[in-house]
């Protein structure tokens, strides 16, 4: 049995930091160059389109290009290509298309039919030369390297940071491009924070919430995802205002309730949010702010969207030791695959 320190899962992950290096320096010009063609193509709308992990760092790439751009982002449901065969009006639209792989045939279908239809396809993709990259408009690569891990992880934090980059070059944002330069250096250092106080709260948990809002809800949802491949732990992502919807009413005395705040907008109301559970006797797990008695876990101080590749990245360290302690591999999880075809 794993230790989970010797897992490829988090082997991987530790990875994150060169990886992000390393890609801020390969792309510097393609993201230059796309972000200048998109001021010039002036799009009257981004649709993204994933699955998986791709697709929560899709909801990150919402939030960040809705709040800078101005632009209407919303997601595709690629059934609608692949098995419903919709034709919509896709011209003046920037598809972008996020995909490990980039073999995906029902991504590729919706990649085909989008620009078909009159969209500029870019493709956020970490296997050079996928059908996704040679179908694309343009191709903005990961450079993740190799990712033996059924569970997704560097290639997670590529993907955002890729994300942050185009969008930084596209709004000539260079606070932002500034923030994502210091990225490798201080997920160096979020890895080697410690969150191990959150073990004895997840190992015998059955069912938790994770819960983010804004910029931090894609990684709600990666780390909601990342308990059930890897831990055997049943855990629903919510925004903090959608759990107030009917869900907040399971969460009571015992109940484990993980919660990510980057230090923005949100963030008030995260912190209120904390400290009602904690009164119901709730088991209030909290990277961002300080709750009392909510378990603090630690995080690094850096730029509001940036903090949630940093928080993960410590996340992933945590859930790689907690899949053990559940006595399972983070490496062998039931039933799932690499590389999922869905049709």
């Amino acid at each position: 049995m794993t230790t989970g320190m010797d897992s490829r899962m988090y082997l991987e992950a530790a990875q994150a930091p060169k990886v992000v290096r390393g890609q801020l320096e390969n792309n510097a010009d393609i993201s230059r160059r796309i972000g200048a063609l998109l001021r010039e193509m002036n799009p009257r709308a981004v649709v993204t389109c994933a699955r998986g992990s791709s697709d929560h760092a899709a909801t990150f790439a919402k939030y960040l290009i809705e709040s800078h751009t101005k632009l209407l982002t919303t997601s595709a449901a690629p059934s609608l290509s692949s098995l419903y065969d919709a034709q919509p009006d896709m011209r003046g639209v920037v598809f972008l298309v996020i995909s490990q792989s980039g073999k995906s045939p029902d991504l590729l279908a919706s990649a085909e039919n989008a620009k078909r239809n009159g969209a500029c396809v870019i493709a956020l993709c970490n296997t050079p030369d996928s059908p996704l990259t040679q179908l694309a408009d343009h191709s903005l690569p990961l450079h993740a390297g190799p990712e033996t891990s059924v569970a997704a992880t560097k290639s997670y934090i590529a993907s955002l940071s890729a994300i942050v980059h185009l969008v930084a070059c596209w709004t000539t944002d260079q606070t932002l491009l500034g923030s994502l330069m210091r990225a490798p250096e201080q997920l160096a250092q979020a890895w080697d924070l410690d969150w191990r106080a959150a073990l004895p709260v997840l190992q015998q948990a059955n069912n938790l919430f994770v819960l983010g809002r804004g910029y931090g809800l894609g990684v709600a949802q990666e780390a909601a995802l990342k308990f059930k491949e890897t831990c055997g732990l049943h855990a629903e992502a919510f925004s903090t205002a959608e759990v107030k919807h009917g869900p907040m009413a399971l969460v009571g005395r015992g109940f484990p309730v993980l919660m990510l705040s980057q230090n923005d907008e949100s963030r008030a109301g995260i912190e209120k949010l904390a400290t009602e559970f904690v009164q119901r006797g709730a088991d209030v797990l909290l990277a961002g702010p300080k709750v009392p008695d909510a378990i603090a876990l630690p995080t690094i101080a850096s730029h509001a969207v940036i903090e949630p590749l940093l928080m993960v990245q410590s996340f992933y360290r945590m859930v790689a030791s907690l899949a053990p302690a559940r006595g399972l591999d983070p490496d062998r999880p039931p039933h799932l695959n690499k590389v999922t075809e869905t049709l």
